[in-house]
């Protein structure tokens, strides 16, 4: 087939068996339902309530039960052909003589539900009801058992409330209510929970009349079929959270300036985010409810250390595994390091490496080995603008949660060595302080942004606003003294003598996007068609391909970022992806604008969902997954947004205030492990300004740390509709703005001299070198 052919020609080109289409289909659905249950995480299981036993009698509470949130909203929401409830999962149980559901419940809540949906309420947006008395007392006195459900959802534009009361982080007045009703009538209580992001555990956490607790979070379409999987015992939870769960919302470091102003954020908490902060911080220690790592399981396992090698450049560590219980399971074993005392603040423990075991069977036994290079030990000092190692002791851990570790080994440094040598890039001018190991505040030196000036008298005077300055010219033929991009893409033309060809317009014209062709409805890239340039199309989003309900097409919704984070398992993230990549190349679309991977350093952030951890190995080695998955079926992944967009209030004029030091530690680091890694095709800019600067015009993080440092050679795209100054991102090789530029005004400040047209050849150079990946 032809280069590029499924680009130029609106009808699709179906890649299932038999000529059938893969977009939402029955495999597709199954391996969503597979990936959802593996990264649900047992909480709690006293007395071992959990898996149900065959004829249990079983209530099911909450309208969670019968109004199930498959996913965030915004470009993280699916268009999909259904989503089924938790009501239906337990009642497929109870067709498959598992266990009985009390009916009554299911139809009231079924009914609640719809019509609360009909008055308007979206999923998940609905209110608790009352149960009637008696519908509560009959149940009590049929089933033995009562499962309560509680959902959330939250979106794209708008950050979590963190109040009282405020039915998002904490339970609602309506819900409390319930719960109590509830644990008052049944000595047997489950509790799921159908959540995006960190929610409150302290009503549960220590409640004798709560035994079980299922963190299932958004599983996609057949979520609350994987959730009935795991509380029947088909399936044995292996999921460890990827974030720390303290006691309360102002316990996080994150909450005292989260909402201080709506035109800044200060990161004082610094390197000391998530477990860093938990496990460091005198005093934060007791503060926590469930530590990062943490799962249970349905079986018990055994492991020891057979071997520890460690040398000038590396570590590995080999653990023998024995599944000690009596189910069917997997388990997940982590490495960390503890670093000696030096003249840096130091976290008490990091996550150097993990690997979640194969499907063992009772009495069975694996080896498995973790390692690190030496190097990921490293820590960056800002005075000397490098990734030093200094010298010491550092102890090396392993085991299956923050807490449940045992030292396996020493790694010596005899003296302090530089492992890479860098800038000093992107310093803050107004970041006040940040925290220390101890506890305290270390005052840093501020000042002023240099200020920007544009004495030009622009054509428009909003730097959004698009006009197009050569018009669409879908199928027409190529001028006979022309050069064609299809030469270059067959090796018969250097491609710097075709950019060399074209006209400050046709290059403006590159560095804007496309209007939509096809199902597209995030616009393309490219587009030059007389050219041989082809209009590629993007498409959200992190839970699946997004197509609008307007378009006809149902495509399959995969599990939250989150919950695939959960796994622990880069295996199924690459199933996934490259399952929802033949989805995007089979509708004709070339880049996946996925994945998210911005840190959760508060659990408000209405984006979280999207978001894989509060670490950043645990987010950049299963993004780098997800990647690998999408790219080999040479569709472009797209991995966003870069950088600190870990807030969505006020997020296209909002200043992400952070050291350099935490910067490149915690929200990059994982960026940097997907483009080394992955070898991931292009990168979205955020919204958002870093010390003061827009990050789609930030030369120090495009054009330094981004290629320069981490020699990225892709394709650099912007989030859509920002409000920075187009020809500012030429500059910092910021290569695509979308969904369209502003060509116009990139045209005055090419007559003006503000960039010149070796600038706009640079830039368009990228945006041709990325088409030559895709088919």
């Amino acid at each position: 087939m032809q280069k590029w052919n499924r680009f130029q020609y609106l009808p699709v080109r179906s890649l299932g068996k038999d000529g059938r289409m893969v977009t939402g289909s029955s495999e597709h659905i199954r391996l969503s339902r597979t990936a959802a249950a593996e990264g649900m995480v047992l909480l709690k299981n006293e007395k071992h309530l959990l898996p149900l036993r065959k004829g249990s009698r079983v209530a099911l509470f909450g309208k969670a039960s019968a109004d199930y949130v498959k996913g965030g909203g915004g470009s993280g929401d699916v268009t999909v052909a259904y989503v089924r409830n938790l009501c239906d999962g337990m009642e497929e149980k109870e067709n498959a003589g598992m266990l009985s559901v009390f009916a009554p419940l299911n139809e009231f809540y079924r009914e609640n539900v719809a019509q609360q949906h009909k008055a308007g309420k979206n999923p998940g947006y609905t209110t608790e009801p009352e149960v009637p008395a008696e519908l509560l007392k009959q149940a009590a006195r049929e089933c033995d058992t009562a499962i309560i459900s509680i959902c959330r959802f939250s979106a794209e534009g708008w950050d979590r409330k963190g109040e009282p009361d405020d039915g998002d982080f904490y339970l609602s007045r309506e819900e409390q209510r319930m719960v109590a009703d509830v644990t008052a009538a049944f000595r047997k209580v489950v509790v799921v929970l159908n959540v995006g992001g960190m929610v409150d555990t302290s009503w549960f956490a220590h409640n004798d009349k709560i035994s079980s607790v299922l963190l299932a979070w958004q599983g996609g379409m057949e979520g609350a079929m994987a959730e009935a999987n795991i509380l029947c015992g088909d399936v044995t939870p292996s999921g460890k959270l990827t974030d720390t769960f303290a006691a309360s919302f102002d316990d996080y470091p994150s909450s005292s300036n989260f909402n201080d102003s709506e035109d800044y954020v200060c990161y004082t908490d610094d390197i000391f985010v998530g477990y860093r902060y938990f496990e460091t911080i005198p005093g934060a220690a007791e503060k926590v409810n469930y530590p990062f790592g943490f799962g249970l399981s349905y079986t018990s396992f055994d492991w020891t250390c057979e071997k520890t090698e460690i040398d000038s450049e590396s570590i590995a560590v080999t653990l023998r595994v024995t599944n000690t219980g009596t189910y069917a399971g997997k388990e997940v074993f982590q490495l960390y390091s503890s670093a000696p005392k030096c003249r840096l603040e130091m976290p008490k423990l990091e996550l150097r490496a993990f690997q979640k075991t194969d499907l063992l069977k009772p009495g069975e036994s694996r080896t498995i080995t973790l390692r690190v290079p030496a190097a990921e030990l490293s820590v960056y000092d800002e005075k000397l603008a490098a990734y030093v190692l200094p010298a010491g002791s550092y102890r090396i851990f392993a085991g299956t949660s923050v807490r449940a570790i045992r030292e396996v080994g020493v790694f010596e440094v005899e003296r302090e060595r530089v492992v890479e040598q860098v800038k000093n890039r992107c310093v803050p001018k107004k970041l006040p302080q940040r925290l220390k190991a101890d506890g305290s505040y270390e005052k840093l030196e501020t000042g002023e942004y240099a200020p920007v000036y544009d004495t030009v008298d622009w054509p428009e005077k909003a730097h959004w606003t698009a006009q197009h300055i050569l018009p669409n010219r879908y199928g027409t033929a190529l001028p006979e003294d022309r050069l064609s991009f299809e030469k270059v893409a067959a090796g018969e033309t250097p491609i710097d003598e075709f950019l060399n060809s074209l006209t400050d317009d046709e290059l403006i014209t590159l560095l804007g996007g496309t209007p939509n062709r096809g199902v597209a409805d995030t616009k393309g890239i490219g587009g030059l068609d007389e050219l041989g340039i082809p209009a590629v199309m993007t498409a959200d989003g992190p839970a699946g391909l997004r197509i609008v309900p307007e378009r006809g097409v149902k495509t399959t919704a995969w599990p939250v970022a989150t919950l695939l984070a959960c796994t622990w398992d880069p295996d199924i993230v690459y199933a996934v992806g490259e399952a929802g990549s033949k989805e995007v190349r089979e509708n004709n679309i070339g880049v996946w604008l996925t994945p998210a991977i911005n840190i959760h350093r508060s659990p408000l952030c209405g984006r979280n969902f999207e978001y894989y951890s509060e670490d950043p190995l645990v987010a950049g080695k299963l993004a780098a997954a997800m990647v690998q998955g999408i790219q080999s079926q040479h569709i472009s992944a797209c991995v966003k947004h870069f950088c600190c967009n870990n807030k969505e209030t006020n997020r296209y004029a909002s200043d992400s205030r952070v050291s350099e030091r935490a910067l490149r530690e915690i929200y990059l680091k994982a960026f940097r492990i997907v483009v080394k890694e992955a070898d991931v095709w292009a990168v979205m800019t955020a919204y958002n300004l870093l010390n003061g600067i827009y990050t789609s015009e930030n030369t120090d993080l495009l054009s330094g740390i981004l290629r320069e440092e981490w020699g990225f050679d892709g394709l650099v795209v912007t989030d859509w509709v920002n409000w920075a100054e187009h020809y500012r991102e030429v500059l910092a090789v910021n290569n695509v703005r979308m969904p369209h530029g502003s060509p116009r005004r990139l045209k005055k400040a090419l007559e003006c001299g503000l960039i010149t047209r070796e600038h706009l050849i640079t830039n368009a150079r990228y945006v041709l070198m990325w088409m030559l990946k895709l088919d």
